[in-house]
């Protein structure tokens, strides 16, 4: 597919470690469509395209050496961050996840600078957590656009948090309305 209009990373290359290749192709940029079917008799389908950020599988830790730290180097055009093993593995669960936004199941809640979407999974110890993806809508070249900022596990908890509809920040986005605030 072709994302000539997308100002982000659209195919990432693997990350290669002692021989061992961690595909990341699971969070190259894609379609979604998401069908609202709110008023049976006004369906509204909405058409993102997605793409993901560094920090789905990156994250900056300052408990290991500089000899490890340059082993786990990833760079990308804007910034290089250690390449993270649960964060990558939580990450192929991403392009479900975003493709679940507006079902009624995941929940959908502000997140400040944004808007994030906070599901329970299974991390690879098979503890259930919470995994918070955090991400932001736009319009980029007349085209509705998702991308995810970061995504992490939170094993303490999400806390009290606001709940916002995505089909109501998707025709927001789409009408050129201001986005939902906290």
């Amino acid at each position: 597919m072709k994302f000539n209009t997308v100002n982000e990373v659209i195919a990432w290359k693997n990350f290669i470690l002692n021989g061992d290749i961690y595909d990341l192709s699971h969070l190259n940029a894609h379609w979604v469509e998401y069908l609202d079917q709110r008023d049976e008799k006004n369906q509204i389908t909405y058409k993102f395209i997605v793409t993901y950020g560094l920090h789905c599988f990156t994250k900056d830790s300052d408990d290991i050496s500089s000899e490890e730290s340059q082993l786990l180097m990833y760079s990308a055009p804007r910034e290089s961050r250690q390449f993270n093993f649960e964060r990558y593995e939580l990450s192929k669960q991403l392009p479900s996840i975003i493709n679940s936004l507006g079902d009624k199941e995941t929940l959908v809640c502000h997140a400040g600078y944004g808007n994030f979407a906070t599901v329970k999974i299974l991390d690879s110890n098979g503890r259930e957590v919470d995994y918070y993806v955090v991400f932001a809508v736009f319009k980029e070249v007349k085209k509705l656009r998702l991308h995810v900022l970061s995504a992490y596990p939170k094993y303490e908890g999400i806390g009290k948090v606001k709940k916002v509809g995505f089909f109501v920040i998707a025709k927001n986005l789409l009408n050129n309305k201001k986005l939902p605030q906290p």
